[in-house]
C-alpha cells in the first residue's frame, strides 16, 4: 500500500512510462535488446524478431524476485497467498462465531468457502483506489463473490485481524521454507567435513599462517555457525504467537458485545481461530496490532544468519584465491570475458552480496518498533511491506545458492600439500630442538643452530621467492645425525593436527546428529558427489579374537558384544568413516580407537554393544559387518579388498 493508502498490484495493472503517449506505446515494442523500434507492424528488420511488451520492461522490477528467489519464496509473499490468506481468516471467523451461537448459515459459510482463491484481483484495485483502503476494497470484493455472506464478513474484526495474522501465517510458513533449506545445507557440509576430517591444512590467524588444522574441521567452524542460525530460526518460529481476535485497540470490546458480553465466548473465538490458524497461542495483550518487536525477532536472526554466510563464503573465496578449494565451476561457465583462465567464487561472491544487504534490514523492524505511538501508528506499514518479505527472499536466495556450493566443493589436497610443505619446517623447529634434546644435544646449541638456519631459509622464501629449504639444510648440517632417521617422522603433518579428525566425528555425533535427527525426511543424499575414500593398495582391516591395545585382557567371541579389529590405513579415512556409520548404529553403546602415534597408518578399533534390560546385546560382529555395508552403500566406490572380512566372519563363526 502507497502513502496514499493504495495498492499497486504488479501483475494485473501495469504502469506505463509517463513520457509515451498510449497511442505511442500501442505501435511501439521492445525488442530483447531492450531498444525500441517504431512502424513497419513493429517489425525491425536490423533485430530478432523476438520482442518483449514494452510495459514488462519499463518498470523497475526487484531482482529478489525477478533474478533470484525460489518460486516457493516468492509464491509466500505473493499477493495470490497474501489476499486468500485473507479470505480463509474472514471464513475461520465466521465459522467460528457460528459454532459459538451467532446468526451465521451454513449457506453463508459454504459461499464463502468456494471462492477462498477466487479473487479478482482489477475489481479490488478498482474498489480500493475508489475507498483509499485496501482491507476493505477486498471485503467489498469478497462480498460480491458471496451476496449472501456479505453481511457476515468481517464481522466484529478490524484490519489488523487480516493484515497482522495473515503476515503471521506468511512469516511461519517463510519460516518452515528456510529451514528445510537450511538443514539440507548443513547435511551436505557435514558429508564434506566427514570427507576431509583427516586432509591436514594450514591454519590461518590474521590471515598469516598458523598451526595446522584440517579441511574438515574448518568446515565444522561453518557448520557450527549454521547450527545456531537453525535454533534461532526454530525458536523464533516456535515462539511465533498469533494476534487473534482481538477488535480495534486490543480489547475484544466489539467482540464482547457481539456475544452480549460472554467472556467465555470471546476467549473461545479468539482460541478457536487461533487453533484453525495452526498457531498453538496467541498474545493475550495486543494493542491495534501484536506487537512490532516480534518483527525485531524475526528480522534479526535472519541478519545474524547473513554474518554467517557472509564468514563462511569469504573463506571459500580466501581459499580458492590459494587454489585449495573451490566453488562447483560448470563446464560451460565462463569466468571473465577478458581472461578466460579465470574461475572466480562467483556463487559467494553472490552470498556475501546478499547477506551484507540481509544483515542491514534489521535496522529497520528497530525503528519502527521504536516509533509505534501508544496503541499504534500507520508508519510501520510501507516499512513491513519492504522490509519483511526482503529479508525472506534474501534469506532464501542464500540458502538456494548455498545448497549449490555445499554440494559441489572441491577440494585440491597437492595444492594444500604444497602450502604446509612451505610452512611446516618452521612449526617443527620446536620438535626438532626437542628431539635433539632427547639424543642427548645441548638445548641452548641447538636453539641457535636452528635460528640460524631458519633465517636463512625465510631470506630465501622472502627475497629471492624460493622454495622453503630449511629441512634440506637440517639434513645437510652434521649437528643433527642423531636425529636424521626420525626427521620424516617430525614433520609428518598429521603430527600438527592436533584431535582435529576426532573433534569433527565428535561435533558431527553428538551436536549434527541430534540437531538433524527431526528432519530426516527432509534431508536429500549429495547425488552429485558420492563420498570417496583415499584408498590405498595395502590399507586392511584385520580381525582380532581379544582386544587391542586397550588396556584391557579381557577375551571376545563372536557372539560377544564387543569386538577389536586392527584397521591399517594410510591416512585415516576409512577409520573415521568408519566409526562414523557405525556410531550411527543404535545398538551401539561405544565405538572408539586409539592411534599410537599420528605418523602411523595402524587404528586399534573397538567396539561395544548396549547391553539390554534382559541381558542380551546385539553381537558386536553383527555391527561391524552391517557399518561395513553401510559403508560401501555411502561411498561412491565398491570396497572389493574388504570382503576378505566378510569371508573371516564365516571363519570365526564355524570356529
Amino acid at each position: 500500500m502507497s502513502d496514499s493508502g493504495v495498492t499497486t498490484n504488479d501483475n494485473q495493472r501495469q504502469s506505463r512510462p509517463e513520457s509515451f503517449s498510449t497511442q505511442d506505446q500501442q505501435s511501439m515494442k521492445t525488442n530483447h535488446l531492450g531498444s525500441i523500434s517504431n512502424g513497419n507492424n513493429g517489425k525491425d528488420q536490423t533485430t530478432p524478431s523476438c520482442t518483449v511488451s514494452i510495459d514488462d520492461r519499463s518498470k523497475y522490477r526487484s531482482p529478489l524476485v525477478s533474478r533470484y528467489a525460489s518460486a516457493e519464496m516468492s509464491y509466500n509473499f505473493s499477493d495470490v497467498k497474501k489476499f486468500s490468506t485473507w479470505r480463509r481468516l474472514w471464513f475461520w471467523l465466521a465459522k467460528c462465531q457460528k459454532q459459538l451461537g451467532l446468526d451465521i448459515t451454513d449457506e453463508q459459510l459454504d459461499e464463502m468457502g468456494k471462492n477462498l482463491t477466487n479473487i479478482d484481483f482489477d475489481i479490488a484495485e478498482a474498489e480500493e483506489r475508489r475507498r483509499r483502503h485496501d482491507v476493505m476494497a477486498h471485503v467489498h470484493t469478497f462480498a460480491r463473490c458471496c451476496p449472501k455472506a456479505s453481511p457476515i464478513i468481517h464481522l466484529g474484526a478490524t484490519s489488523a485481524f487480516v493484515g497482522d495474522n495473515a503476515d503471521l501465517i506468511v512469516m511461519r510458513d517463510g519460516f518452515d521454507i528456510l529451514i528445510n533449506k537450511l538443514v539440507r545445507c548443513i547435511q551436505r557440509l557435514t558429508q564434506f567435513a566427514q570427507e576431509y576430517a583427516c586432509l591436514p591444512t594450514l591454519g590461518y590467524t590474521h590471515m598469516q599462517p598458523a598451526q595446522l588444522t584440517t579441511v574438515g574441521k574448518r568446515a565444522c567452524v561453518w557448520i557450527q555457525d549454521l547450527l545456531m542460525d537453525l535454533k534461532n530460526f526454530e525458536r523464533v518460529k516456535r515462539q511465533l504467537k498469533f494476534r487473534g481476535v482481538k477488535g480495534t485497540t486490543g480489547t475484544q470490546a466489539s467482540f464482547l458485545q457481539l456475544f452480549n458480553g460472554d467472556h467465555f465466548k470471546v476467549e473461545e473465538l479468539d482460541r478457536m481461530v487461533t487453533e484453525m490458524a495452526g498457531f498453538s497461542k496467541a498474545f493475550i495483550i495486543c494493542a491495534q496490532t501484536y506487537t512490532r518487536k516480534l518483527d525485531v525477532e524475526v528480522v534479526s536472526v535472519l541478519s545474524s544468519f547473513g554474518g554467517t554466510i557472509h564468514k563462511m563464503c569469504t573463506d571459500i573465496r580466501l581459499l580458492a584465491s590459494l587454489k585449495e578449494i573451490e566453488e562447483p565451476f560448470e563446464i560451460e561457465q565462463i569466468g571473465s570475458s577478458a581472461m578466460p583462465y579465470k574461475r572466480n567464487p562467483m556463487r559467494c561472491e553472490r552470498c556475501c552480496s546478499l547477506a551484507r544487504h540481509l544483515m542491514t534490514l534489521v535496522n529497520d523492524p528497530l525503528g519502527t518498533h521504536s516509533v509505534q505511538w501508544m496503541e499504534r501508528t500507520l508508519d510501520d506499514s510501507a516499512n513491513k511491506r519492504i522490509c519483511i518479505p526482503e529479508a525472506f527472499l534474501t534469506a532464501d536466495i542464500i540458502l538456494f545458492t548455498l545448497l549449490n556450493i555445499s554440494e559441489g566443493l572441491v577440494v585440491y589436497p597437492k595444492v594444500i600439500e604444497k602450502h604446509i610443505k612451505q610452512e611446516l619446517p618452521f612449526m617443527a623447529t620446536e620438535n626438532i630442538i626437542m628431539a635433539m634434546v632427547s639424543a642427548g644435544g645441548n638445548r641452548q646449541e641447538c636453539h641457535e643452530k636452528i635460528r640460524t638456519l631458519s633465517q636463512k631459509a625465510a631470506e630465501r622464501v622472502k627475497i629471492d621467492g624460493l622454495d622453503n629449504d630449511l629441512v634440506e639444510r637440517v639434513k645437510n648440517d652434521p649437528y643433527f645425525a642423531p636425529i636424521l632417521n626420525k626427521l620424516d617422522v617430525l614433520l609428518d603433518a598429521k603430527t600438527f593436527i592436533g584431535r582435529a579428525p576426532e573433534q569433527v566425528y565428535e561435533f558431527i555425533s553428538r551436536e549434527v546428529e541430534p540437531a538433524l535427527k527431526n528432519y530426516a525426511s527432509s534431508v536429500t543424499p549429495n547425488s552429485n558427489k558420492p563420498a570417496e575414500l583415499n584408498m590405498q593398495s595395502n590399507d586392511y582391516i584385520k580381525l582380532q579374537v581379544c582386544p587391542v591395545d586397550d588396556g584391557t585382557n579381557a577375551k571376545s567371541t563372536v557372539g560377544a558384544p564387543n569386538l577389536s579389529f586392527i584397521i591399517r590405513d594410510e591416512d585415516h579415512t576409512l577409520g573415521n568413516s568408519l566409526r562414523y556409520v557405525i556410531m550411527k548404529n543404535p545398538a551401539v553403546d561405544f565405538c572408539g580407537y586409539t592411534i599410537p602415534h599420528p605418523s602411523e597408518s595402524k587404528i586399534n578399533f573397538r567396539i561395544q554393544s548396549k547391553i539390554n534390560e534382559d541381558s542380551t546385546a546385539v553381537p558386536a560382529i553383527d555391527i561391524f559387518r552391517q557399518g561395513l555395508l553401510d559403508l560401501k552403500q555411502m561411498c561412491s566406490i565398491v570396497l572389493e579388498k574388504y570382503e576378505d572380512s566378510v569371508k573371516t566372519f564365516k571363519e570365526m563363526e564355524t570356529s
